[in-house]
């Protein structure tokens, strides 16, 4: 799920330098302007490629290794959930940033790659099936964690691996069958403005089913979002009554270290999938209800010599929201798994010895105070004998 936009400032400024009253120095200037943005904007499909695949591999190499433990057999189901995302967000980006840098090196014409518009359904395919597919796997995972912590005795005994795998591959096929719905004729997939990647029509009313479609993928993203951020409270909750009700000792201790860290990783994880994938869903919703697509990018910038600043605004904020869905792509192998071991308990050693500077102060400010109560006390007694 990548894109673009930097093309954005070339189209914007087309009708304005067609104009007899723009001068020759300044079309100079934005010619210039605009390939330094070329060159700098398909530097970020690539770096986004790089680093996606090297943080999905290392995941899957951590899973594998994990996974053939036999003191993680308990833990296998997760483990299962965990790389089946980490697999998911790599074949995202194999699939999609090498169309994205193809379009870049065709000197951003699509046409000049895919005449017959075939590819334009292909990545339409990809980027639903991999952006629902991450976001209902990171609810399958949520909901796996909250029955974990709440039903620990139902968990063990119901949730195995085979089922497991069997509700990941029907998340991978129920969210195909989704996907391939405008191939079968419901919806359409179109070029998206500035026209380096497709994805879902979204003003398009003549398309048979397009509403229905776009609408059911904005809802289904939000439901699904709606659904981990709950049952990673829940988790949370159940973690911190459990710890709790623990008895002082050295095992509590190291519930209370391990509370602590899946505690910070759920909010991490809350935070990094709304900050995601929340604009582009709550955009979608909008740009649906205003009857608004691509081609209103297009015309505004070709057609006219200061397009409306609302759309252009739109425009450039879809295409940032879509680089942010494709960006948890990026961070979902990091805040999942691998900067648990790195980060978190450092974290914890950190708010372990803050907490305990406080305690301290505490019982040194309570030890003071007993001792002047005491001191108070005994000069109450020696004036009550000296009577």
């Amino acid at each position: 799920m990548t894109s673009d936009r930097c093309d954005s400032l070339q189209n914007f400024a087309v009708g304005q330098m067609l104009h007899p009253n723009f001068s020759k120095p300044l079309r100079e200037s934005n010619v210039t302007n605009n390939a330094s943005c070329r060159s700098v904007s398909v530097g970020f499909p690539i770096a986004m490629m790089v680093t996606g695949m090297v943080g999905n591999s290392m995941a899957l190499i951590l899973v594998y290794i994990s996974y053939r433990k036999k003191e993680n057999k308990r833990k296998r189901s997760f483990l299962l959930c965990i790389g089946s995302l980490a697999l998911t967000d790599l074949f995202g980006q194999l699939l999609t940033s090498p169309i994205v840098i193809s379009v870049y090196r065709a000197d951003l014409k699509w046409k000049s790659i895919d005449a017959s518009g075939g590819l334009c359904a292909f990545f339409g395919v990809c980027m639903t099936t991999f952006g629902l597919c991450s976001l209902f796997l990171a609810s399958a995972m949520a909901i796996e964690r909250a029955l974990a912590i709440t039903s620990p005795h139902w968990y063990s005994n119901h949730m195995r691996p085979s089922v497991t795998k069997q509700t990941l591959a029907l998340i991978w096929g129920l969210v195909l069958l989704f996907a391939l719905l405008p191939v079968a004729g419901v919806g359409k997939y179109t070029l998206q403005w500035p026209g380096t990647w497709c994805f879902i029509s979204t003003g398009d009313r003549k398309v048979s089913g397009n509403m229905f479609f776009s609408i059911t993928f904005a809802v289904l993203g939000i439901f699904s979002l709606l659904v981990t951020l709950s049952c990673n409270m829940v988790t949370i909750r159940g973690l911190i009554i459990r710890c709790r009700t623990k008895s002082q000792s050295q095992a509590s201790k190291q519930w209370e270290r391990l509370t602590t860290e899946t505690v910070i990783q759920l909010l991490g994880i809350m935070c990094v999938l709304l900050i995601c994938w929340s604009p582009l869903l709550v955009l979608m919703l909008r740009m649906i209800s205003a009857q608004m697509s691509s081609h209103h990018c297009k015309q505004a910038a070709a057609s006219s010599l200061m397009p409306s600043r609302d759309i252009h605004l739109d425009c450039n904020f879809f295409l940032t929201a879509i680089r942010m869905a494709s960006l948890n792509q990026i961070l979902d192998p990091w805040v999942y798994l691998l900067l648990r071991e790195i980060l978190l308990r450092k974290f914890c050693m950190v708010a372990t010895a803050v907490s305990n500077c406080s305690i301290d102060g505490q019982n040194e400010t309570q030890a003071a105070l007993d001792a002047l109560n005491k001191q108070n006390h005994n000069n109450s007694l020696h004036k009550q004998q000296s009577e």
